[in-house]
């Protein structure tokens, strides 16, 4: 009798377990679906946050409708992206600072073209890949083209395809920047309301870009609105690793 009833226990404790392994495996996965929901739903409120506003849109519409234009807000990289001591105030990676025209993503590390920090405007971010803008005053996009006289340098540029000299290239246009034919290229400019630059963006082994943009809006956060076009898509830059230059 005792025999049977150490039996009995037995298979009562192990079905006990199994059922309770089992609930357990459900209770995760519903928080599974839980935590995917909950992520969808951040992603759609980032992607809002974002997003220029509906009149910016509506000031902007004709360009709108022309191919390769578009409108994007770029968030301040010190306020929203992850710091030293400060966490990341966005899910996405860079933090809303970052775009890439080419890709048509705020996701940095996809060959990422342009970046907002501390008031200013940078291209070039990782290993070799750098770029070169310069402002062009209060000129309408629609004006813009490849034949605009201030686009000719940046439309003809042809980048380095030696590792080394594309390092010098870099830092030849920081922090100053270098005067061609009266015109100063730099890889970092201050954000100027209102204003159209031009910015030649080399990626190697992503994308080499020629976008003029202008700056139409800056919230009280410190974000901004860009209106942009894209003038040319070069073919993708192949770097030869080599001895970097000292």
């Amino acid at each position: 009798m005792k025999r049977s009833l150490t039996a009995l226990s037995v298979l009562v404790l192990f079905f006990t377990l199994q059922v309770t392994a089992l609930a357990q495996s459900a209770s995760r996965e519903d928080l599974q679906k839980q935590l995917e929901a909950k992520r969808a739903e951040l992603q759609k409120l980032e992607d809002q946050f974002l997003a220029p506003s509906d009149e910016d849109r509506t000031a902007f519409a004709e360009l709108l409708k022309q191919p390769d234009t578009g409108l994007i807000r770029l968030l301040p990289r010190e306020v929203y992206d992850q710091f030293p001591n400060k966490p990341a105030k966005l899910t996405i990676h860079g933090g809303g600072a970052y775009y890439s025209f080419a890709r048509l993503t705020h996701e940095y590390g996809y060959g990422s073209d342009i970046e907002l920090s501390s008031g200013y405007l940078s291209v070039g971010f990782a290993g070799a890949d750098y770029g070169l803008m310069t402002t062009i005053g209060q000129v309408p996009l629609e004006e813009i083209s490849l034949e605009h006289p201030l686009a000719a340098f940046l439309a003809s540029y042809k980048p380095p395809n030696e590792e080394a000299d594309a390092r010098l290239e870099h830092r030849s246009f920081r922090p100053a920047g270098k005067i061609i034919d009266g015109v100063t290229y730099q890889e970092r400019l201050p954000v100027q309301l209102n204003t159209t630059y031009l910015l030649r963006s080399i990626n190697y082994e992503e994308s080499d870009v020629l976008v003029a943009f202008r700056v139409v809006r800056r919230d009280s956060d410190g974000s901004v609105v860009l209106a942009w076009k894209l003038l040319k898509k070069y073919p993708k830059p192949v770097l030869t690793r080599s001895q970097v230059a000292s």
